[in-house]
């Protein structure tokens, strides 16, 4: 004879049964996500008011000092930042905007801390550590700089600062060059061994603001290499804000690079640092990882197949619904069994 105690003790095995197969969380909380609308014409990659950055919609993206791995920041100065993603046929771009009260773009001199901004992601499925990654669990990271920003329009040196600055002279170099020598007016580039090994900070022309990194984990930070720095960035600071662009390419053949595809989703990361704060390195504002979902093109009615509706039941949003629709059934079927059965 079926009880109530057997039925229960049914009803649960099956429910438990159900959530394990279908990965159904018994707790779960509404994450943010950032859509990147689909537009069919060129991205505005240098221009920050563009009307087709207002087809996105702004998702503000909460931040709090990194205080996970040493150097830590205490306290943090940026709380967040705002975030607008587009996307076409070929490129990805974003627009970050957040609260800065000073405009830090020099790190000439030593005592000085430059204002940035960087995206992460995961280069594989799932989530690794949000800051930095970890072994085993790599992300790209897009490390935009506003100091690599104002070289672009004219570089800055120690004459830049020091304008009335004197030197006897700069060895190996052109005698001709005095004073104002520079990269190229060396006899022999050996001499200038961070740039004879492509270090990118040693660079005396940039082609972007933005650095394309990877890491595995806190110390394995890692610049790829030349061609693989394909991450296009603009930005200005105006009445105590900055806004940056990061834009690339959605797909990329370098090795240790993400590729993007139109309707699928990824994990995107903030971290933001504030020069006039003293943050660098790891003393930084950072996020948790957020859903980055990019659409599909919208089609034409009549370019619409004739079996996209039944498509449509296929996605893993409407199967999520469907699974736990049958679940509200089975539990209230259950209960009206319940209601009749002995004790």
């Amino acid at each position: 004879m079926v009880t109530r105690n057997r039925l229960t003790a049914l009803v649960i095995l099956v429910l438990a049964v159900l959530l394990t197969l279908y990965k159904v969380p018994l707790v779960s909380s509404q994450g943010l996500t950032i859509f990147a609308e689909w537009v069919d014409r060129d991205l505005p990659e240098y221009d920050l008011h563009s009307d087709l950055w207002q087809r996105a919609v702004a998702v503000t993206v909460p931040l709090s000092a990194q205080k996970v791995s040493k150097p830590m920041l205490l306290e943090s100065k940026v709380k967040s930042v705002s975030v607008r993603a587009l996307q076409n046929a070929t490129r990805l771009a974003f627009l970050v905007e957040w609260d800065d009260a000073t405009r830090d773009d020099s790190m000439v001199r030593v005592q000085d801390f430059r204002d940035a901004v960087a995206l992460q992601f995961p280069q594989a499925s799932g989530q690794p550590f949000y800051c930095m990654g970890q072994q085993g669990g790599n992300v790209s990271i897009w490390h935009w700089k506003a100091d690599w920003q104002a070289d672009i329009a004219a570089r800055q040196d120690m004459e830049t600062l020091y304008p009335n600055m004197y030197v006897d002279q700069y060895p190996f170099t052109k005698q001709a060059a005095g004073i104002s020598a520079g990269p190229k007016d060396y006899e022999d580039a050996n001499y200038l061994p961070a740039l004879q090994a492509g270090n990118l900070f040693a660079s005396a022309v940039r082609a972007s603001p933005v650095e394309n990194l990877v890491a595995g984990g806190f110390g394995t930070l890692t610049a790829l290499p030349p061609e693989g720095q394909n991450v296009q960035g603009y930005g200005e600071w105006k009445d105590g804000k900055w806004q940056v662009i990061f834009s690339r390419a959605l797909t990329s053949d370098v090795k240790g690079d993400i590729t993007f595809s139109p309707g699928k989703s990824y994990s995107v990361a903030f971290a933001v640092w504030d020069g006039a704060n003293s943050e660098r390195n790891g003393q930084k504002s950072t996020s948790q990882w957020i859903t980055l979902q990019l659409n599909r093109p919208v089609k034409a009615p009549a370019e619409q197949p004739l079996t996209a509706e039944p498509s449509r039941w296929n996605s893993p949003e409407n199967l999520s619904k469907i699974i736990i629709i049958g679940l509200v059934l089975i539990i209230a079927a259950g209960a009206l069994i319940y209601a009749r059965l002995p004790d």
